[in-house]
């Protein structure tokens, strides 16, 4: 049995018209997400990393945003198809920890909710799956509040692999 890590990182501006959904949750904030999607960067981050782990191509190769399939899609369906893809590997995704970069909303009174989403798409139980947020500080283009920032880490461990 080995063990591997993969990092992800995303970043959406925001949008208006659009809902906003981080984690798999709808925020109550006037601003939404650009994207193809339902642009969930907390989610890409996450999907990103957990590929990366499975040393497969990254989100856009399996659900790009040229896809009309894939347009206004939850990105917890992109969860599910990364835990079904590391099940037919023979792999389980261990742990994935995740921080949300954002001067606005603020997301830590719907961190159990977002943590609950995750783990019934990928499988775990929601205490492999950590989420914290932090600001940009006012700086640059999250300090300005143009956009999120979201960045993953993922531990995946697979049975039966020669090294």
């Amino acid at each position: 049995m080995i063990y591997r890590t993969g990092i992800g990182y995303d970043v959406h501006p925001f949008a208006e018209g659009r809902k906003m959904i981080l984690g798999g949750v709808e925020l109550d904030y006037p601003l939404g997400l650009d994207g193809h999607s339902d642009a969930d960067v907390l989610v890409h981050a996450m999907a990103d990393a957990c590929l990366g782990a499975l040393g497969l191509p990254d989100i856009g190769h399996y659900f790009p945003n040229t896809e009309a399939r894939w347009k206004g899609v939850s990105s917890l369906v992109f969860l599910r198809e990364i835990a079904g893809r590391a099940r037919s590997m023979d792999a389980t995704i261990i742990n994935l920890d995740a921080t949300v970069i954002a001067e606005a909303p603020k997301i830590y009174p719907r961190l159990d909710e977002m943590k609950a989403a995750v783990s019934e798409s990928l499988g775990i139980p929601p205490d492999r799956i950590g989420i914290k947020a932090t600001t940009n500080e006012k700086m640059g283009f999250i300090g300005r509040k143009e956009g999120i920032a979201a960045m993953a880490v993922a531990t995946i461990r697979f049975q039966n692999v020669d090294i």
